[in-house]
């Protein structure tokens, strides 16, 4: 065979290969897309706080090649796994080619709480001197930790607490803001924007404590932080 009819060959045998790869690719669903949609919609149920903190998508699928869906795979949260950082999705196809996997959401990383700066006795009143700010891993954050030294202050110590301890909700006392049912009003600022919204308490708490409400205006629930007056500020991501 001629040098250039070999050449050619080549090429043409490339290109076969190539348009043989892309077909085979377009008939199957691609995992990087699924895991944005599931990352779009955790995003719904899973709040971010700052910089160190992102939404981790577990693996999609792994060995198994889904079929492409003729329409839109939606993504709805299924029953079983869900808490402040992690949620369990159901993606599902329907159509001919339907199919329906589940995948796991959560968020990972590290977030800056509020720690004790020293060794704090049973009835101290917090101040400012008494906290400060700690960078740790979330997985090691116990429920109701606190993200703000002003959250704290001015509260009181329930039991002693020991230098370096993160600390929680169940670690101090302070006036309660708003109790579970309770109507309240949701404030989100963001970019000097104000916006003012109806919502219902889910959860007890005191001034300055995090606490769950429910947006009344959208169902969804959210997390923020009560303050007087039966107000929660609530976190804009």
């Amino acid at each position: 065979m001629a040098p250039k009819t070999r050449h050619f060959a080549c090429l043409l045998g490339a290109l076969l290969a190539f348009v043989a790869r892309a077909a085979t690719v377009a008939r199957f669903e691609d995992p990087a897309e699924l895991a944005t949609i599931a990352r779009k919609a955790a995003a719904a149920d899973l709040t971010v706080h700052d910089r160190g903190e992102r939404l981790e998508v577990g693996t999609i699928a792994p060995g198994l090649a889904l079929r492409r869906c003729a329409g839109p795979v939606t993504a709805t949260r299924a029953p079983g796994l869900r808490s402040d950082r992690r949620v369990l999705l159901e993606l599902r196809c329907a159509g001919p080619s339907a199919w329906h996997i589940y995948v796991p959401v959560q968020v990972v990383g590290t977030a800056e709480v509020v720690v004790a700066a020293h060794a704090i006795v049973t009835g101290t009143v917090l101040t400012s001197a008494d906290l400060r700010l700690q960078r740790i891993d979330l997985d090691a954050l116990p429920l109701g930790y606190l993200d703000s030294t002003s959250i704290a202050v001015g509260l009181t110590a329930l039991r002693p607490i020991a230098g370096g301890v993160v600390l929680t909700n169940q670690m101090l006392l302070g006036r309660i803001a708003v109790q579970h049912g309770q109507m309240v009003t949701l404030v989100a600022e963001s970019g000097g924007i104000s916006v003012r919204m109806s919502g219902r308490a889910l959860t007890d708490g005191l001034v300055n404590q995090r606490v769950k409400v429910e947006n009344l205006s959208s169902g969804r629930i959210v997390e923020g932080i009560a303050r007087p007056d039966q107000t929660v500020e609530i976190f804009v991501p």
